[in-house]
């Protein structure tokens, strides 16, 4: 069964679902690979900030609800529309509360993983059940319910209970608490104690052997370095391994201690190509390494492993930020060139970055939107190329340290979510700047920087921008060398035998009109 899921997650906050506040999912299920289907429950702890009769979740309408309990007490609901609308029998008042929804049946399969997604159903060579959900774009409604809006994390983490088929492993993310077998099932316990994102809240199931080392933070700190590879595939885990803590390095270097110190750095072998899920990314690039440096490097481990800092501890507030954490994150692969193979080659990949942009979207479109709406190649690449920018405008000595500071304080991190103005403003107080007029001509519009430079006769030369009324520094090279110069819409004069070159080196998105 196909399965055209229509779904998408965030966009308006519906008002029930504002006055709750995600403390905490529990998610225990029976996974069947026959059937494709799953069975249990999901209880959800939360606390309301006012009085409500109404209670209401995301899940899809392919997982009938069989029973609805708030506070043990049964209650009435309907479930249609994607949604489950919990009417209580009386009112309830505000504070703490928990709800669990008995659920079950087959769960849409995925048409193009990690993209379109759902649940991925397959076998490994040897014919063992292999399974993978993804749920970013359309949400973990897909599978368990929920409140489906980037803005609210639970705060207190979340546990999977998942029964298996014996001889199979359910990777989960956060610590395994525990496996019990019984008959020919087998019960895998996860639990993290950090919040976390609803589409990072998934397990794998396959023929899984775990390959663990231990890695020393940039803080000291000693967390699992791990790789749950399929039986077929583990005489690959050392060199995974050694790739894996190449760029936790430079991860680390430039954006602070792994974020999830106290549970593990691990990666799940997924018939998918790849997704970022906190504490155990999705990893499906085929062991297929390219050279950085003279020493092998994978550029689908290196990304989804930066989304632990970008997406997963620094997460947007809404999805209309999504350029926060695949911008970032995308300009953290950047920093790997830059950290093995040196400036000049960074420069050309980020020229090359570039060229790939299509400005035909802006990358940040307004407020209060979906995934469907927000997502578009040029939040991952003319998101780096921003920070490229950014960091040519305020200088290295301000952004580097700012960028960290950005992935290291606790007002941007973990349960406190950053919007596109929080960046801005962070940036600004740092560089004694207003990099607001910079932001927003980059990110909410498709313009390019129009540079004039016009021929004034006697090896004059007159430069100014024409589209952007704030003053940004140039590099100009004439015959005499290079020179940073700062260019807005005054005119101003260079002397050269010839048109000069204007930002050579491209550090921005820019047209050059020669009159």
């Amino acid at each position: 069964m196909s399965f055209a899921q229509n779904l998408k997650s965030g966009g308006v906050l519906r008002p029930e679902q504002a006055l709750m506040d995600i403390r905490h999912y529990k998610i225990v299920l029976e996974v069947d690979p026959e059937k494709q289907s799953i069975d249990g429950f999901t209880e959800i702890s939360l606390i309301t900030s006012k009085p409500t009769d109404v209670l209401l979740f995301d899940l899809v309408d392919l997982l009938p609800v069989r029973n609805v309990w708030v506070n043990k007490s049964k209650q009435s609901f309907t479930h249609a529309d994607n949604l489950v609308r919990i009417n209580l029998s009386k009112l309830l008042p505000a504070g703490k509360a928990v709800v669990k929804i008995e659920y079950g049946g087959k769960p849409g399969i995925a048409e193009r993983p990690p993209w379109i997604g759902g649940f991925t159903w397959t076998t490994d060579k040897a014919g063992n059940p292999w399974m993978a959900i993804t749920c970013q774009s359309e949400g973990a409604t897909i599978y368990y319910p929920n409140k489906d809006h980037p803005s609210d994390e639970p705060n207190e983490g979340a546990e999977l209970i998942i029964t298996v088929p014996k001889g199979l492993y359910a990777a989960g993310p956060g610590l395994l608490v525990k496996i019990t077998h019984s008959g020919n099932q087998s019960t895998y316990h996860w639990k993290t104690n950090y919040t976390i994102n609803n589409y990072s809240i998934v397990f794998n199931v396959g023929k899984y052997k775990v390959a663990t080392r231990t890695y020393t933070t940039i803080s000291n700190n000693k967390v699992p370095l791990q790789a749950y590879l399929l039986e077929e595939n583990f005489h690959q885990a050392d060199a995974l391994l050694d790739i894996f803590e190449r760029s936790a390095r430079v991860l680390e270097k430039y954006f602070g201690e792994y974020p999830w110190v106290k549970e593990k750095m691990a990666i799940c072998e997924t018939p998918h190509l790849g997704m970022e899920h906190q504490t155990l990314n999705a990893y499906g690039n085929k062991f297929n390494y390219t050279s950085v440096g003279g020493k092998n490097f994978d550029w689908l481990l290196h990304h989804e492993f930066g989304h632990e800092w970008w997406g997963n501890k620094v997460t947007g507030i809404d999805w209309a930020d999504m350029w926060i954490q695949e911008g970032i994150c995308s300009f953290g692969d950047h920093l790997y060139t830059r950290e093995y193979e040196g400036e000049e080659a960074y420069l050309k990949r980020m020229q090359q970055t570039a060229r790939n942009t299509q400005n035909r979207i802006p990358v940040v479109q307004g407020n209060n939107l979906d995934t469907d709406i927000v997502y578009h190649s040029d939040i991952y690449g003319k998101g780096a190329f921003f920070m490229h920018t950014l960091r040519y405008v305020i200088g290295d000595e301000v952004f580097f340290p700012t960028l960290k500071l950005l992935a290291t304080a606790p007002e941007y991190t973990y349960d406190n979510m950053v919007s596109t103005d929080d960046v801005e403003k962070l940036f600004s107080r740092a560089s004694g700047k207003n990099l607001k007029p910079l932001f927003d001509f980059y990110l909410r519009t498709t313009n390019k920087l129009d540079v004039q430079m016009k021929d004034l006769g006697n090896q004059n030369y007159q430069l100014r921008l024409l589209n952007y009324s704030g003053e940004l520094p140039a590099e100009i090279r004439t015959d005499e060398g290079t020179v940073r110069m700062m260019l807005s819409d005054k005119p101003v004069i260079v002397k050269n035998s010839q048109y000069p070159s204007v930002d050579p080196d491209g550090y921005y998105l820019k047209r050059l009109i020669l009159e």
